[in-house]
């Protein structure tokens, strides 16, 4: 099984930008996690960092065909990135949206993921732990 893991922007400055809603980690550290605790799945996986719209689109047009699921932190583009929605569901392979952070207790206009509806399930509000729990209900639908 193969997974792509989609970090969107700003999420390369983790452990730097508001630790107090963030966390510590940086994103090096919690990928290398999430690829351990993957591979103990017998799952690879691939990862992209963008602050980008453009190349994550691209990075999930060219997932399919080999990547058996997807899980994406949008960051940002979350609340508005009817594009990434939109490649989400033409590409058809089973996604898992997560945060860090709970989004539905931030800013208003954080509460609301155009993201979500395309995908099978949004985790959130539980640090790097939401990558592992998407982890594991995406490795759950796959089997």
């Amino acid at each position: 099984m193969k997974i792509l893991v989609i970090n969107g922007p700003n999420l390369n400055l983790l452990g730097r930008r508001k630790p107090e809603i963030y966390g510590t980690e940086t994103l090096e550290d919690i990928m290398n996690e999430l690829s351990v605790f993957l591979a103990g799945k017998d799952c690879g996986a691939e990862f992209l960092q963008s602050n980008h719209e453009g190349a994550i689109i691209d990075r999930i047009h060219e997932a399919i065909g080999w990547a058996d699921g997807i899980i994406i932190n949008p960051g940002a583009y979350t609340h508005y990135s009817y594009a990434i929605r939109d490649a989400i569901e033409a590409a058809a392979i089973p996604t898992v949206e997560v945060h860090l952070s709970d989004i539905h207790d931030r800013e208003p206009f954080r509460a609301v993921s155009v993201i979500e509806p395309v995908c099978i399930a949004q985790v959130s509000a539980l640090g790097k732990q939401s990558y592992f729990v998407g982890a594991e209900i995406l490795l759950s639908k796959l089997q």
